[in-house]
């Protein structure tokens, strides 16, 4: 172990229950801290600093959270997706944790995807929902998170619920691009894409610093969120467990 490259030390340290608790106490408060203060920070930019849109007036003013969320709904699925193939292949139980800890956060991200985007589109197209290309693939991305959640509690074996619905996430990632494009490949209502991480976006450079704190808060809210259910998982795996049992009785 001395001799291990120090990086790949941590890693395998991290595996360890008792360590990944450690390290999981430590770190969510802050994830949630630094992601209620960020964000808190782009909301107070979105309703106060940026002008209202010319066409669309103070109603725009939801994309500051409509967008975050939808690009975190595709994130933490494709998360959820590769720790699940890590578990699937390497066997490593802190992965299979992580993975199903991404599923009730992904699937909250993914509801205020579509309820945002409700809302924004009354104004815009006159109804609260339409069988669009963009909304029925993301309908169809909560139902996918959705399942990975109920075939996870549904088998009573941890590891095998967990490999279980592993394999489901892995199959619902081909959803990811079909909804990335969807406004590319079929006529839709929705708008066409406006904001570009890389390139010129169409969206007047004064709205976008808001959006960026947002996009920033909701990364770090995401990893507090993530280190707490996965560290509350990891407990309940483990109880019983002489490490637990101490912990317990110090009164943490």
């Amino acid at each position: 172990m001395s001799d291990m490259n120090p990086v790949i030390r941590w890693f395998h340290q991290l595996g360890s229950p008792p360590y990944f608790d450690r390290f999981a106490a430590r770190w969510s408060p802050w994830g949630y801290a630094l992601g209620a203060v960020v964000m808190a920070w782009g909301v107070y930019g979105a309703l106060f600093q940026v002008p209202p849109d010319y066409q669309q007036g103070d109603s725009f003013r939801i994309l500051y959270i409509h967008v975050p969320s939808a690009w975190m709904s595709l994130l933490v699925f494709a998360l959820m997706a590769l720790y699940s193939a890590i578990a699937l292949v390497w066997r490593i139980k802190l992965c299979e944790i992580l993975a199903m800890a991404c599923a009730p956060i992904g699937a909250a991200f993914t509801f205020v995807t579509l309820a945002t985007g409700s809302i924004w589109g009354k104004p815009m197209w006159g109804t609260w929902w339409d069988w669009d290309p963009r909304l029925t693939s993301q309908l169809v991305l909560l139902f996918l998170y959705l399942g990975v959640i109920g075939l996870y509690h549904a088998i009573d074996d941890r590891r095998t619920a967990a490999r279980a619905a592993g394999l489901l996430a892995l199959v619902g990632v081909v959803m990811l691009p079909v909804i990335r494009y969807s406004v590319v490949w079929w006529n839709s209502l929705h708008q066409g894409q406006t904001i570009r991480v890389f390139g010129e976006s169409s969206m007047d450079p004064s709205m976008l610093p808001p959006l960026v704190w947002m996009v920033i808060g909701t990364k770090f809210w995401f990893a507090g969120s993530l280190l707490a259910r996965a560290r509350a998982d990891n407990l309940r795996r483990e109880a019983g467990k002489d490490w637990v049992r101490r912990m317990a009785e110090a009164g943490r």
